[in-house]
């Protein structure tokens, strides 16, 4: 898994990109600075073999994470080596001398945790969270992968995990829109040579030419005790932990010294101005890159605060010029990325339709010219270190997340616990540190700027731009290399070790305990539901009310979406912009969206500011604004939003399979946000009318955090004195299943890389009492890593870069479906290999295969609730399907009473795979006769779902 963007919160369903760094300008705290306390407890040591280990207890629930962090990242590499250390990451989850083979991906799902990787230019990090009972084990396989996997690797498993990595890069760069960029800016902002000249992923020629001699050479480099951290935490004892670490990774070789590298910013001498034709963009981008710091620098807090003032708010100047006065564009971003070595300080605007870019260039100088005449107000900045206070302790709710902080900031910066640092320090950015770094490193210097336009509209991107170069794989048929296999196993003499690096048994079984739930009632009928966890001083909770997407008219599909968004636009009493600050004093976020099946507007907060917050929320719900220009410039965005989603070939298939499976009549058939013809169906009057649709005789109030009952009774009663309207019948909509059999459906994307497939078909509500035994039955097929469908067409054929097959709970009837993209050449192939899969899944599923599933739903749980979102998941699925608050307990006793037989009698009724609807969205030229041979009647559609 390689990273492709910056983000600053981590979380499990997140990008995770680590920044590092050494620095001899690291920032220093000044005593006098007004700062907020914060810090994490840890324990910290070395062993002999030079692996720094740093150990924290957090016995909120039965689980524990490790993170193994190592030094090496894409900025090792050389040229004509490059994607290298990310393609080390991949050959590191296959085998090791002490564990089965495959083990590292099959068994860690199978023992209920979660596992992954990642690499970006510095670093690359291995993680896992698992239930406490299989500690010692995560250990082994943990060690084992670090210190005795290179004799296992063999010349069949090195070609296979090309074609996996190849896989990954078709998805996510080649057939993605605006997937260049990132390879455009590195080779021009940094010069030839420089380690971030190359983007992490690399280059595919490289990457083919890779050899069993330079994977062993990279592993001995690199891999030893002393070039990485290794972090636990969890619900560990600290001295018994330490034995284990020392058992487990103290034998590992501690390897040759790894020359540290020192900061590498760069400088241009002039501005470079670039363009580029892309062939799934629907709308022109531009990008304006500036070279700034590395990580730990003490500019660092002041740019990514600029970065927040200059686009993150409606008073933002380049947004006000964006897209409040000339409209423009949806909205501006800009944001500070440091590394190890450099930084960068990136502006971006994805314009609306048919916007020339030269239009947007000189918007962004008029909006800079603003910013330096007038500044900014003590309240923005007020504003943005509000809620970096309250993101920095969501950042730790979760013991993974309080791995990769300490393991991160010990590896690169030598103090795990640099986090509490890092809150002063941004407490302490003043007005002058902000203006100062703008001055330094943006005010009239050179910079980087891309123009990527659709294919064919050359005409929009900056006058004078220079073509840039990109480097575009030919995907064809019947390519030898590309075939591949598991091959035999690796022949070699193990490693010695005074252990026994045998397999441990699993620890005593952790009880899995539901949080306990409390519940009320409010004066106006509202049902509360409530988990209070004291861990740490947040709170998030969320109303929601039935209805949702269930009530958009069908030639006026999105008009609940349009509205919620529109409700976010300021109040009766607060302009947007208002609004938009009054959130931000309180470090607060509230969003509001609609669903399938209902509306929900959410809000997290410190616990300290919970009834301030909740005062918003109301007067958010009960007091719109109703404001035409914002309703104007909404629209606006909504429809440049939908012409760039005709770009994704995954939107593509995911809109169109819906479309299918329920039938162009049912509005579960029409995306949540509309179309484009629905869109301009609707008024403004429209939405006013649809707000009557918001009924608190259909809403539900939950929250989940460090607060009291008596707290959220008495700061509801409020909303409910004030909320009490007639309750709205929610629409039961008739849905009428598909009857034809061996339907396969074909929407051209000419010069996909690859071929996104989805194949299912409607098959039941999860009010139905089979739901959770066909949810049970899915996993061995779909469920993960782990299950077939993974195993067999990434792991075994390197055909994809993932493969799952699942169901959907709604109220409504859900498709049980499998979804996968698989590389264009290989498509006829995995069409083949999901249907023998498909229909052979009864006869296959064994008494072996039963007890799996049991375990890996069971232990899974002890990690399933540990978040507050996850907890506020429980409070959902009680309140939506009236379930008591003993149903996971219920659900698991049901689990653990269904046999061999149970699980065949729900296959044989769900997987009906001559019943399933096929869709291929791909290249036509080359794959079209292909999909042909499977023997369906292939009828071919346009992107927008229509018979060609």
């Amino acid at each position: 898994m390689s990273f492709f963007k910056k983000i600053t919160a981590i979380t499990a369903f997140s990008v995770i990109v680590f920044s590092c760094s050494t620095s001899e300008e690291k920032a220093e705290i000044s005593d006098t600075s007004e700062t907020s306390e914060f810090k994490i407890d840890y324990e910290k040591f070395t062993l002999d073999n030079g692996l720094e280990v740093i150990l924290h207890e957090d016995h909120s629930d039965p689980i524990v994470a490790v993170a193994t962090m190592m030094h090496v990242g894409s900025n090792r590499e050389k040229p004509g080596k490059t994607g290298f250390a990310h393609f080390f990451e991949h050959m590191s989850f296959n085998d090791s001398e002490n564990t089965p083979v495959g083990a590292n991906r099959k068994l860690i799902p199978e023992w209920g945790g979660q596992r992954n990787g990642g690499t970006w230019t510095d670093g690359t990090v291995y993680y896992e969270v698992v239930p406490k009972d299989a500690f010692e084990k995560i250990l082994w396989i943990d060690s084992d992968r670090y210190g005795y996997m290179i004799n296992t690797v063999t010349e069949a498993a090195l070609e296979r995990e090309k074609q996996v990595v190849k896989n990954e890069k078709r998805q996510r760069v080649d057939n993605a829109p605006y997937g260049y960029t990132d390879e455009i800016i590195r080779k021009n902002l940094y010069p030839e040579g420089h380690p971030y000249s190359w983007t992490v992923i690399g280059s595919l020629p490289d990457l083919q030419s890779a050899t069993l001699e330079d994977v062993k050479e990279f592993y001995k480099k690199y891999y030893g005790a002393s070039n990485g951290s290794l972090v636990i935490a969890g619900d560990i004892d600290v001295e018994k932990t330490k034995e284990l670490v020392k058992k487990w990774f103290g034998e590992i070789e501690k390897g040759p010294e790894v020359e540290p590298l020192t900061p590498m910013p760069v400088t241009l001498s002039e501005s470079k101005s670039l363009y580029f034709e892309d062939n799934f963009a629907k709308l022109p981008e531009l990008r304006m890159v500036f070279p700034t710091v590395e990580e730990y620098h003490k500019d660092v807090y002041a740019l990514q605060i600029l970065g927040q003032l200059l686009t993150g708010s409606k008073k933002s100047p380049l947004y006000k010029v964006l897209v409040e006065e000339k409209k423009l564009a949806p909205r501006p971003f800009s944001f500070q990325n440091s590394n190890e070595l450099a930084g960068e300080f990136t502006f971006g605007v994805r314009a609306n339709v048919g916007k020339d870019l030269d239009s947007i260039k000189a918007a962004i100088t008029e909006g800079l010219a603003r910013f330096e005449k007038d500044g900014f107000t003590d309240n923005e900045l007020k504003r943005i270190k509000a809620e970096l206070e309250t993101g920095l302790y969501q950042g730790f709710s979760t013991v993974l997340n309080k791995a990769f902080q300490l393991v991160q900031d010990n590896e690169f910066n030598g103090d795990p616990g640099y986090i509490s640092k890092t809150a002063k320090l941004t407490n302490a950015v003043s007005r002058d540190d902000v203006m100062r770094v703008y001055n330094t490193y943006i005010k009239g210097k050179n910079y980087v700027m891309t123009s990527v336009v659709p294919k064919g509209q050359l005409e929009l991107a900056v006058t004078g731009s220079n073509q840039a170069s990109v480097w575009i794989e030919e995907v064809k048929n019947d390519v030898a290399n590309e075939e591949v296999s598991q091959g035999e196993e690796a022949v070699y003499e193990k490693t010695p070790s005074t252990h026994d690096r045998s397999e441990p048994d699993f620890g005593e079984l952790p009880l899995f305990k539901a949080p306990a739930v409390w519940t009320s009632e409010a004066s106006n009928g509202i049902k509360i539901f409530g988990i209070e966890n004291k861990e740490l001083p947040l709170v998030s909770f969320d109303i929601t009310i039935d209805g949702g997407h269930l009530l958009d008219p069908l030639d006026k599909s999105g008009i609940s979406s349009l509205m919620t968004s529109l409700m976010m636009e300021g109040t009766a009493s607060k302009t947007p912009a208002e609004l938009e600050e009054a959130i931000g004093l309180l470090g607060a976020s509230i969003n509001m969206f609609s669903g399938s099946e209902e509306i929900r507007i959410t809000g997290s907060c410190l616990s300290k500011n919970f009834k301030e917050t909740l005062a918003l929320v109301e007067e958010i719900l009960l007091q719109p604004r109703w404001d035409e220009q914002e309703y104007n410039r909404l629209k606006q965005a909504l429809q440049t939003s939908l012409k760039g989603r005709e770009a994704n070939p995954n939107s593509i298939a995911s809109i169109n399979f819906n479309k299918l499976v329920y039938g162009d009549q049912h509005i579960l058939g029409t995306p949540n946000s509309g179309t484009l013809t629905t869109i301009n169906n609707i008024t403004l009057e429209d939405v006013k009318a649809h707000y009557n649709t918001l009924s608190s005789k259909n809403a539900a109030f939950h929250i989940a955090g460090n607060i009291t009952k008596e707290t959220v009774n008495d700061a509801l009663s409020s909303l409910a004195t004030n909320w009490n309207t007639e309750k709205v019948e929610i629409p039961q909509p008739e849905t009428v299943i598909n009857n034809k059999t061996d339907q396969l459906y074909f929407i051209d994307v000419p010069n996909a890389k690859q071929s996104v497939i989805f194949i299912g078909n409607l098959a039941l509500s999860a009010s139905n009492e089979e739901f959770n035994n066909l949810n049970y039955a899915n996993e061995i097929l779909g469920g993960g890593s782990s299950g077939r469908l993974f195993q067999t067409l990434r792991i075994e054929k390197g055909y994809t870069y993932g493969a799952y097959s699942g169901i959907r709970a709604l109220k409504n009837i859900s498709p049980l479906a499998v979804r996968t993209s698989v590389r264009a050449n290989a498509t006829l192939p995995s069409l083949k290999i999901i249907e023998g899969m498909i229909t052979n899944y009864e006869e296959s599923f064994d008494k072996d295969a039963a007890e799996t599933t049991k375990t890996k739903i069971l232990k899974g749980s002890t990690r399933a609730y540990e978040g507050l979102g996850d907890k506020l998941n429980i409070l959902r699925e009680m309140s939506k399907y009236n379930k008591s608050e003993s149903f996971i307990e219920d659900d698991q006793k049901e689990l653990v009473e269904m046999n061999e037989l149970n699980f065949k009698s729900i296959i044989s009724k769900y997987y009906k795979e001559n019943e399933m609807i096929y869709l291929v969205v791909g290249d036509k030229a080359t794959q079209l006769e292909e999909v042909k041979k499977l023997n369906k009647v292939v009828t071919e559609l346009d992107i927008h779902g229509n018979k060609i």
